[in-house]
């Protein structure tokens, strides 16, 4: 069987996934941590690989940017092929000092300014989190690691260049820590369905001070993120 986004049959798929936006990372991860890594998909150049971790069988797919391409991806995932893990690993840009480059986030919980949420004919307003038997298995990941990590809220946006140059900083004076563009449409679609989501973000930019991730820092810092999200999916 395919979907319209997915070249993959039944069962080529893992019941953990790790979640890049970036198709190019999920190639990068399947090259230089999978054993045996096949491709099962690469229409619209947005690839999935499976392959084994540590004896364990992980996919990895890319989901593009934007909550509706990762909305389509991991719908698909759940529905059509049975997907019980979800894990998003990505990038964020930084609301307070107290996170650096390439820190490591965990998102509790996902904030946002779309209306994503429409779909599910709420009469008020949802806030999706990410689910505690992957949160627990990240944490425990990241300390085995060595890897510090900062749990807390972030926001979902959809949009990436906005116009007043200080808009993030209300989300900041109520403690959201970053800001990316996926989280909150995975978590929303993984509670809807009873699978389990959670988001890993590696800081590569920063509000506060301007400053930018290196291609070194990047490199360095993803690994960390990588190795964390693995361990969470088969552990």
């Amino acid at each position: 069987m395919s979907t319209h986004i997915n070249a993959a049959n039944k069962g080529d798929i893992a019941s953990s996934v790790l979640l890049p936006g970036d198709p190019l990372r999920a190639k990068f991860i399947a090259e230089n941590f999978l054993e045996n890594a096949v491709c099962y998909s690469s229409t619209r150049n947005m690839f999935g690989f499976t392959g084994i971790y540590k004896g364990t069988k992980v996919s990895v797919q890319g989901t593009g940017m934007g909550m509706p391409s990762i909305g389509i991806y991991t719908w698909e995932l759940i529905q059509d092929y049975g997907v019980q893990n979800l894990i998003r690993i990505g990038t964020a840009g930084a609301f307070t000092e107290k996170l650096q480059l390439g820190d490591v986030v965990m998102a509790l919980a996902a904030s946002t300014d779309s209306n994503f949420a429409h779909t599910f004919a709420l009469n008020g307003h949802y806030s999706p989190s990410g689910s505690w038997a992957l949160i627990r298995k990240a944490a425990l990941a990241a300390d085995s690691l060595r890897v510090g990590i900062t749990a807390g809220n972030v926001v979902t946006c959809d949009v990436f260049y906005e116009i007043n140059p200080d808009w993030w900083k209300k989300w900041a004076s109520l403690g959201v820590l970053c800001v990316e563009m996926e989280t909150a449409a995975l978590y929303m679609n993984a509670a809807a369905n009873e699978v389990n989501a959670l988001a890993l973000l590696t800081i590569s930019d920063h509000f506060v001070t301007n400053a930018k991730a290196t291609v070194e820092e990047r490199e360095k810092s993803y690994t960390d993120m990588i190795k964390i999200g693995l361990e969470t999916a088969v552990s």
